[in-house]
């Protein structure tokens, strides 16, 4: 297939599925010169890793062409000037970045009582299993997209679970790297220390090359390819309190010792409240500064800092809160003036962190545990429901090391996600785990049910 019949294919299924019929809502904006660019790909024949491959990006991402609106009206109609690195590197890489996803507004960072795949400019993006149910947050958009095959490719970001979440509730991979080896300008922030893009995609192997182009590195895609046996810790804590994801974990174990893993059977001390509190304090009290530094250097903004989009979605409340409020915001503001209580969270956290991730992959290569339970129904009136969740994206979001999922099975009609997670900058042994294990559970790209129920 040429690059204008990829992206003429991907065009159609976004305007069938997405936009009209099931009616998915991934997808926030649509690029205006795709198919131009298709044209000259096909012309020029040039050789490139995504050569004409379409794909879409968050919307908190700046591209040329695409809204970077992090689904806030705040931020409507104000045109991107300049790509982001990730837009260039992809561009330079022969993708066609088609168009951006929606996703859980400004990354889920507003409300506790939040509806993830919510956003006032985006509206609800649906799971293309059933639809219902959560695409998960806040990369909801890029994760629904994948697995619905709009694209095979898209960019998510994630600062505690935002691109394991979406894979594993629609059944597709992600990928979390190590904070800072992706770089992050003209994204928008909510965590200097914990925020990190990635990719997601159908298959390791996909998703593995994307890295690469992303990193500007050449040695993940190889990764996936190699079959060097690995001990994989199986961390007891992260089973999930879903007996029926727990069950299929189980199984799962099984077929990856019959395929050569070793498994050794590791135990972590979960995070304590405080342990979950400092790092909800450490998230809030970069919020401020990371926005307003963004916000700096993006032209012809109408807002220039929090406070800002506080009193925006208060006057315009009828359309921004009309689901949810905006507490979280609210409590940054208040922690503006404590840097050294920051400082103190931010010591704590780190220690808790690394300490847990050191003793757990002492004696192993990657560890591995339940990620969450299936997908529950969206709810724009008591938000979201995590019940069988596990904690395994914390330790790794606190500590900035690389965490990722690929599908384990379906359970009750959905998909649910099998986590891995390696240490700092060992990105390598994390896609050789994921890649190995995907072909040892042999599930192939898991084709969505498009249900909707009456």
């Amino acid at each position: 297939m040429n690059s204008l019949d990829a992206v003429e294919a991907s065009l159609e299924k976004i305007n069938s599925i997405d936009q009209n019929g099931y009616k998915l809502n991934s997808v926030i904006a649509i690029s205006d010169d795709a198919l131009s660019q298709a044209k000259e790909f096909d012309r020029n024949g040039k050789s490139l890793p995504l050569q004409g491959l379409p794909i879409l990006i968050k919307d908190n991402i700046e591209a040329v062409g695409l809204p970077a609106t992090a689904g806030s009206l705040a931020l409507a109609n104000t045109p991107v000037l300049t790509d982001s690195t990730i837009a260039s590197r992809l561009r330079d890489a022969g993708a066609i970045i088609v168009g951006a996803t929606n996703l859980s507004e400004w990354a889920n960072i507003r409300s506790t009582k939040s509806t993830s795949g919510w956003s006032a400019l985006g509206g609800l993006t649906a799971n293309p299993w059933i639809h219902q149910h959560s695409a998960g947050g806040s990369s909801s958009g890029s994760g629904a997209a994948v697995a619905a095959g709009l694209t095979q490719w898209a960019i998510g970001s994630e600062t505690d679970g935002s691109i394991i979440c979406p894979a594993s509730l629609n059944g597709c991979v992600g990928i979390k790297p190590t904070v800072g080896s992706i770089p992050r300008d003209g994204m928008i922030p909510i965590s200097e220390s914990q925020d990190s893009p990635g990719p997601m995609a159908q298959t390791v192997s996909q998703a593995s090359l994307l890295l690469d182009v992303l990193t500007g590195k050449n040695e993940f895609f190889k990764a996936a390819t190699t079959n060097q046996k690995m001990k994989l810790g199986v961390v007891k804590q992260w089973f999930s309190e879903d007996s029926k994801v727990s069950a299929l974990f189980e199984e799962t174990l099984s077929k990856l010792e019959k395929s050569g893993f070793s498994l050794i059977e590791v135990n972590l001390d979960p995070p304590s409240d405080s342990d979950q509190d400092d790092e909800l304090f450490v998230l809030l009290a970069e919020l401020d500064s990371g926005l307003q530094r963004y916000l700096a250097n993006r032209p012809g903004a109408r807002i220039s800092n929090l406070q800002d989009i506080v009193r925006f979605n208060n006057a315009n409340a009828d359309i921004e809160l009309k689901h949810f409020g905006q507490e979280l915001f609210d409590l940054a503001l208040e922690y503006q003036a404590k840097r050294s209580d920051y400082l103190e969270a931010r010591k704590r956290n780190i220690s808790w962190a690394e300490k847990t991730l050191d003793a757990g992959l002492n004696n192993v290569d990657v560890l591995i545990g339940c990620t969450y339970a299936p997908a529950w129904e969206s709810s724009l009136i008591n938000g979201d429901k995590y019940e069988g969740a596990t904690w395994i994206t914390t330790a790794p979001a606190i500590a900035g090391t690389p965490i990722g999922t690929i599908p384990m099975g379906i359970v009750s009609g959905l998909p649910v996600g099998l986590g891995f997670v390696a240490g700092r900058d060992e990105e390598a042994k994390l896609v050789s785990a994921m890649a190995q294990a995907e072909g040892a559970l042999n599930l192939g790209v898991l084709l969505p049910t498009f249900l909707k129920k009456p």
